[in-house]
């Protein structure tokens, strides 16, 4: 067993992790899960005032900048509805662009402003990694992706994972947020 790796395409603290996880913990499986569906995740959406919402916005961009990451560009909606990107993202898994696929998405996502509810601009990083928008198309509409979607975010939850992003290890422990990657780093060096 290898560490998971377990993310939305709508969560920008995921985005940031994600382009960590690359090369922090290279062997780790990319899941997508739907954050929705896990009890108790952070959905994005109850911000209590515009304020904390523009908080939590510039912190994310501080870190972006800080990383040396494109300056971040807010979709509209955010949070979007990332179901169909997150089918994608199951289609990608099947075929071994997991990475290639999510790493595109999020950029198109948060470097483009793009909604990834709008199923063009989740083509678009699908091409980005050399994804037939035909198959992916058809992909993203089986029963059997679908399935798979729910039965990975039900293993995630199983598995103690409350929120994205987050890191499972073999050992059963979970590290949530972009700040749990450091944890999940010296736990595996340990």
């Amino acid at each position: 067993m290898r560490a998971a790796f377990y993310y939305d395409l709508r969560s920008p603290e995921a985005y940031l992790a994600a382009e960590r996880v690359i090369n922090l913990l290279p062997a780790a499986e990319w899941i997508p899960v739907t954050a929705p569906q896990i009890p108790g995740a952070d959905l994005l959406d109850g911000f209590r005032c515009q304020t904390d919402r523009e908080a939590f916005c510039d912190r994310i961009e501080r870190v972006a900048a800080r990383r040396g990451l494109q300056q971040m560009r807010w979709p509209d909606p955010f949070p979007c509805d990332s179901a169909y990107a997150m089918r994608v993202a199951t289609y990608a898994c099947r075929i071994g662009r997991a990475v290639a696929f999510s790493l595109a998405a999020f950029r198109q996502a948060f470097a483009g402003g793009r909604d990834l509810g709008t199923p063009d601009n989740v083509l678009i990083a699908a091409a980005a990694c050399e994804m037939h928008p035909r198959a992916v198309t058809k992909g993203a509409h089986l029963g059997s992706v679908a399935r798979a979607l729910d039965d990975a975010t039900t293993r995630a939850t199983q598995r103690g994972v409350r929120d994205v992003p987050a890191v499972w290890l073999p050992d059963g422990s979970v590290f949530h947020g972009d700040d749990g990657l450091d944890g999940a780093v010296r736990a595996l060096i340990a």
